[in-house]
């Protein structure tokens, strides 16, 4: 039988909510139960940018663990990208998911989970959206270099 995890709840009344929350909410109704829809997935790059702002903010979160966040939102934010999303279009914020995956992935050995979980908005679990990300991030990049790779060591 497979141990509950104890989630953290951290009640907020309306003054406290977040703006973010709140764009958030009124864009995604949340459905509890529900699989994740194109909506979401629109908006996991900014949750997990937003993720990252609020983890800078922590003081729970030690100096390493925020040098990570600034140097991955410093990319989001940056107008020059390996993939511009104004050439490109959606498929521009590719590698901005990219980037911002791996900051939390590497940022999540400098935390507790619950750290984490306290800051998420996105819907499910944090670590469960930031898990599938990463996987995805890898599985396309080993495709591209698998691709690539063979074709550079011809020459």
């Amino acid at each position: 039988m497979k141990k509950a995890e104890a989630k953290v709840t951290i009640e907020m009344d309306r003054r406290e909510r977040r703006i973010y929350d709140r764009l958030r909410a009124g864009i995604v109704a949340r459905r509890p139960g529900r699989r994740s829809g194109a909506r979401d997935l629109l908006l996991l790059l900014p949750d997990l940018t937003v993720l990252l702002l609020r983890l800078l903010r922590d003081e729970r979160v030690p100096l390493g663990g925020k040098a990570i966040a600034v140097l991955s939102v410093g990319y989001v934010l940056s107008p020059l990208d390996v993939l511009p999303a104004f050439v490109f279009g959606p498929i521009g914020l590719l590698d901005d998911l990219f980037i911002v995956a791996a900051a939390l992935s590497r940022v999540l050995n400098y935390v507790h989970p619950d750290v984490v979980r306290s800051h998420w908005s996105g819907q499910g679990d944090a670590l469960d959206a930031i898990q599938r990300v990463t996987e995805w991030s890898e599985t396309q990049m080993r495709s591209v270099v698998g691709r690539l790779l063979p074709s550079l060591l011809r020459r």
